[in-house]
């Protein structure tokens, strides 16, 4: 294959959220993308876009975010560097991210890009156990990013990302099964969060057709997430 010799950089980003299917279960789900141009044109794709020279990569995967989808994520962090030579029929490299946002955030936020007249019409949500084929290397991205949140998930709060900023535990452990795709028994559950120490019991109950549940809320003094080398033009909370 014959390829420039310019090497282009570009960034994608993988957001995830959790919403509900109509049978209850809370799924992980993500936006994509109906590319309207070649290559793969007619194929779903991660939204993104390219670098420009005055702007960081995580500033880039902001603004690409809310130009193609309308939406500003809760949690974006650095991925990967994907640059295998043949990803592209030139030569690109993409800089992803992924980022969490709340169900509730993403209903707001859609709705106010709706209002303003700037939604396109091409952007459309998948659970991630059903996925089209997707343009380019993009299904190995999204492999590669739930890869890393189901780790993550051991030994960070990265799952309270999805949940508003008080959850029962309930919720809680509802967000650790969409993210591990397995059940997790509920007494086991509570020993662990409880005594993990990250959590604070708040003095408020949700109430519904169960009995009421108390609401918690995250131990601000601990961080999201250990980001690791990363430093904060890398990472972002919102």
């Amino acid at each position: 294959m014959t390829q420039s010799s310019d090497i282009r950089v570009a960034v994608s980003t993988v957001i995830l959220t959790l919403r509900r299917t109509d049978d209850g279960r809370a799924v992980l789900a993500l936006p994509l993308v109906l590319r309207t141009r070649e290559p793969f044109a007619d194929q779903w794709a991660l939204p993104g876009g390219w670098l420009t020279p005055t702007e960081s990569p995580v500033d880039a995967s902001a603004r690409t975010l809310a130009e193609t989808t309308g939406l500003a994520p809760s949690y974006l962090e650095q991925l990967y560097a994907f640059g295998a030579v043949d990803r592209s029929p030139t030569r690109v490299v993409s800089i992803v991210y992924w980022a969490l946002l709340r169900q509730d955030d993403v209903t707001a936020q859609s709705a106010a890009h709706r209002a303003s007249g700037a939604a396109p019409e091409n952007v459309k949500w998948f659970d991630v156990d059903e996925l089209p084929q997707l343009a380019f290397d993009h299904t190995e991205i999204v492999e590669y990013a739930l890869w890393r949140l189901r780790n993550k998930v051991g030994y960070s709060r990265v799952a309270q990302g999805f949940l508003p900023a008080e959850f029962t535990l309930a919720e809680l452990r509802e967000a650790y099964e969409a993210i591990l795709g397995r059940t997790l028994d509920p007494a086991n559950f509570r020993r662990q969060v409880e005594a993990a120490g990250n959590l604070l019991p708040t003095d408020r109950f949700r109430t519904g057709s169960h009995r009421p549940a108390r609401l918690y809320r995250d131990n601000t003094d601990v961080e999201l997430a250990d980001r690791g080398p990363l430093g904060p033009e890398e990472t972002s909370t919102r």
